[in-house]
C-alpha cells in the first residue's frame, strides 16, 4: 500500500533511538523529509547518518531537550528553515523515572509534567501555524498504554501522560475543522534502552536479574512478547499517512493484548 509520504515533511521528537527512532526510520523509508531530535549532538547526528546511509531520504539531526521551555519552538523552526514546511507532528519524549508516590517530591513532579505533557503542549502550539498551511496535517502523541491500566511503580507516568491523551482529544474535536488531525499511541512494553531502564530498576527492588523481569513482563502480553520497535513505528507511521485522512481523536493501544480491559 502507497501510504502518500513521499516528500512530507515531518518532525519526530526523541528520535535518536528506540521508538522514537524506529518511527523516523519508516518516514524516510516511505519517502518523507524527517528531522530528529535529541539531548545529546553526537549521538543525533550518528542518528541522521545511519538514517540517510539506510533510506536514501533527506534526515536532518537536530538537537534539544524538548522539556526545556526554548526547545520545541527552536526545533519546529529549524525544521521549516531545513524543509520550508510542516506537515507531520511526533510528540515523543523519553519517560519519568521509576518509584512509588512517596519518593517524588513537588520537583519530580513538575520535571514529569514539563517532559510528559506540556513538552507536547508547547511542540504544537509551535507547529500549529504551519500544519495549517498543509493540505494533510497530522499529529501523534506518543503516551503509553498505563493511561488504560496503570503499571506499577510508574506513578508519574501513569498520571501525567493521561494529561496528554486529554490533550490530544481535545485538539482533534477542537481542530478538526481545519484539517488538521490528532491521535495518539498507547505502547505497551516494547524491547527498547528505556524499558532495559525500567527492568533494571525492578531487578534491582527485586533481588532479580534484567533478564528475568523482561521475561515475566512478557508473559503479560496476550502474545507472549514484548513489542520490537518497528511494530509499534508501524502504527504510527499509518496514522500519520494520508490514508488514515478520517481517522481523528483515537487512542490507539499497541500492546500485544496486555491491556485486560474492554474499552
Amino acid at each position: 500500500m502507497d501510504l502518500q509520504l513521499r516528500n512530507k515533511h515531518a518532525l519526530v521528537t526523541g528520535s535518536s533511538r528506540g521508538l522514537g527512532y524506529a518511527i523516523a526510520r519508516l518516514l524516510a523509508l516511505e519517502g518523507c523529509r524527517v528531522a530528529i531530535n535529541g539531548r545529546n549532538p553526537q549521538t543525533i547526528a550518528d542518528a541522521a547518518k545511519k538514517l540517510i546511509e539506510e533510506t536514501k531520504s533527506d534526515v536532518i539531526p537536530l538537537t534539544g531537550d524538548v522539556s526545556q521551555p526554548e526547545v520545541p519552538p527552536l526545533l519546529v523552526s529549524q525544521t521549516i528553515q531545513s524543509f520550508g514546511g510542516l506537515d507531520l507532528l511526533v510528540t515523543n519524549a523519553g519517560g519519568p523515572p521509576s518509584g512509588k508516590f512517596d519518593t517524588f517530591d513537588d520537583e519530580a513532579w513538575q520535571k514529569a509534567i514539563d517532559l510528559s505533557l506540556i513538552c507536547h503542549v508547547r511542540l504544537i502550539r509551535a507547529a500549529l501555524p504551519y500544519l495549517r498551511q498543509s493540505d494533510c496535517a497530522s499529529v501523534v502523541t506518543m503516551t503509553s498504554y498505563s493511561i488504560k491500566q496503570p503499571i506499577p511503580n510508574l506513578v508519574l507516568s501513569n498520571s501525567v501522560r493521561a494529561a496528554t491523551v486529554g490533550l490530544t482529544k481535545s485538539l482533534s474535536l477542537e481542530l478538526g475543522a481545519e484539517g488538521i488531525r490528532f491521535n495518539s499511541i498507547l505502547p505497551g512494553w516494547t524491547s527498547t534502552e528505556r524499558v532495559v531502564e525500567l527492568m533494571s530498576y525492578r531487578a534491582k527492588a527485586n533481588g532479580t536479574s534484567v533478564d528475568e523481569e523482561i521475561t515475566r513482563q512478557a508473559k503479560e502480553s496476550a502474545l507472549g512478547r514484548m513489542a520490537r520497535p518497528e511494530e509499534v513505528a508501524n502504527a504510527v507511521v499509518f496514522l500519520l499517512s494520508p490514508i488514515a485522512s478520517y481517522i481523528t481523536g483515537v487512542m490507539l493501544t499497541v500492546d500485544g493484548g496486555s491491556y485486560k480491559g474492554t474499552l
